[in-house]
């Protein structure tokens, strides 16, 4: 396969640098994970898993190859490109509940495909669902394995009771991580806000605590996350009996405006979802710069040491979130 190498469009769980790759026959743009070859392993675990798969939810499987870049062996693993990035990107804010509905539909229809295969993703949140043309793709499987395997891994504010104690990770381990990324969907904030991941870890293996179900959700928004989120493993609803919930009925499905740009980045403060984080209503720009200037108070435009730089791409911390627990 004939490519050539984009730009960095993030990373996977495997530790592998995700970029763009555009087909030199066709022009057509694919996403690559790639990593040198010598540290592969996990890579290529991850290409041996995806490329058994075919599912209109999942990322789409294009083939591997091997290339020689800047004198390094590198392998490479090509997927189809959603441009509408990860779900993470839509979730800065509140989401409406008709389009949490829309997007859980896709989480659970894909998972449902992955068990009906044997296999568990490990690591389901919103960073490893892709959008394209409004609808989700599961995606990243560098935690994934088969449902017999003993190894353990993903995410540990996503974690489930079972797998924080280090028991098991099963499929229903997947459907209590779709619990904590519909919270995170209407709340734009972890299932465990405000919590180091060593203290949160023991709460969940050991408090029988769930993740607080949002308030403002519906009875059935509600009743879906109280099916998700069991301690008990073994009554947890699978991902077929959740796809009959009526949080999932199709009728409730909002339309998703499709993003032009890959990025719901806002451009200025303005842009940001400040504005209605209490209300619903919307306010228009103009009222919110008033706002902005009245609540602000007197403008200081002197450098200090409590300036964050934002957006910097020069020096940027990957957090690599997969790993086994022992």
């Amino acid at each position: 396969m004939n490519w050539s190498r984009g730009h960095t469009i993030g990373h996977g769980a495997s530790a592998a640098a995700v970029s763009t790759a555009t087909l030199r026959s066709s022009g057509v743009i694919l996403a690559v994970k790639s990593t040198e070859l010598s540290q592969s392993t996990p890579l290529q675990r991850e290409q041996k898993i995806l490329s058994t798969l075919n599912h209109p939810n999942i990322i789409g499987y294009k083939g591997c190859d091997i290339t020689l870049e800047n004198s390094k062996a590198m392998f490479n693993l090509l997927m189809d490109y959603a441009p509408d990035g990860p779900l993470s990107d839509r979730s800065g804010g509140r989401l409406d509940e008709s389009t949490i509905s829309r997007y859980t539909y896709g989480i659970v229809k894909g998972l449902e495909y992955l068990h009906s295969r044997g296999i568990v993703h490990c690591d389901i949140k919103l960073n490893n669902v892709l959008l394209s043309q409004g609808e989700a793709k599961i995606a990243d499987f560098g935690c994934a394995k088969a449902a017999d395997e003993a190894a353990i891994g993903g995410t540990p504010m996503y974690m489930s009771p079972e797998v924080a104690r280090g028991e098991k990770q099963g499929f229903s381990a997947d459907i209590w991580a779709v619990g904590c990324t519909v919270i995170e969907m209407a709340t734009g904030n972890s299932p465990w806000p405000n919590s180091p991941i060593i203290s949160t870890l023991h709460r969940i293996a050991f408090s029988c605590e769930t993740p607080k179900i949002p308030g403002f959700l519906s009875d059935l928004g509600k009743d879906f996350l109280s099916k998700c989120l069991v301690v008990d493993p073994n009554e947890r609803w699978t991902a077929e009996r959740l796809l009959r919930h009526r949080f999932l009925d199709e009728s409730r499905f909002g339309v998703v405006k499709q993003m032009s740009n890959g990025t719901c980045s806002p451009t200025c403060v303005l842009d940001h979802g400040i504005w209605s984080s209490i209300e619903e209503d919307c306010v228009d720009l103009l009222d919110g710069m008033k706002e902005l200037c009245v609540n602000s108070g007197r403008v200081n435009w002197e450098w200090g040491e409590r300036w964050i730089t934002v957006r910097d791409s020069k020096n940027v911390n990957v957090s690599i979130n997969c790993g086994l627990w022992e």
